[in-house]
């Protein structure tokens, strides 16, 4: 987790009224306090600071509105076949903004009727300005993409349909 993340997430807890939050992310662990008189503070960090491939966020936070490309959306495609009954949700891990592109003037990740593999990477959430590169974490065939480019998502929002092969 990076320093500004850090000041994003003490930033709106004194803004809320959550008094204790901890983060965990893999052997890196944080604990941010609010005093009575509004201070917080940090109370311990384990790992070495490292950029982690997915985040997660274990409680809901406030939503802080990222600006949108100046680039028109374009619409997902819509699904040629019904899904399977065996077909597996690909969830957002966060708050932000989805992109199926790396960028406005590259192809998207991934297309309906792709085959992928674990790992492949399907999609960029953007949340306090970082790019987090969302991986598949299972093989098989895109079915349906769910959400539309450029448009904001929720944590747990449902993003892609994947059938395993």
């Amino acid at each position: 987790m990076e320093f500004k993340q850090i000041q994003e997430l003490i930033k709106a807890i004194n803004k809320s009224n959550i008094s204790e939050l901890t983060v965990e992310e893999g052997e890196f662990k944080i604990t941010i306090k609010q005093a009575q008189s509004t201070e917080t503070s940090f109370v311990a960090v384990q790992a070495p600071m490292q950029m982690p491939q997915m985040m997660h966020q274990p409680a809901p936070q406030q939503h802080i509105a990222a600006p949108q490309p100046a680039a028109a959306p374009q619409a997902a495609p819509a699904a040629t076949e019904a899904p399977a009954d065996n077909a597996i949700t690909v969830k957002s891990p966060m708050i932000g903004t989805f992109y199926r592109s790396p960028s406005p003037d590259k192809p998207t990740f991934v297309n309906v009727g792709d085959e992928i593999k674990q790992g492949q990477v399907l999609c960029i959430i953007e949340a306090m300005k970082l790019f987090n590169e969302i991986e598949s974490e299972v093989s098989g065939r895109v079915v349906k993409v769910l959400a539309d480019d450029a448009s904001p998502v929720e944590y747990d929002q449902p993003l892609f349909l994947v059938e395993p092969i």
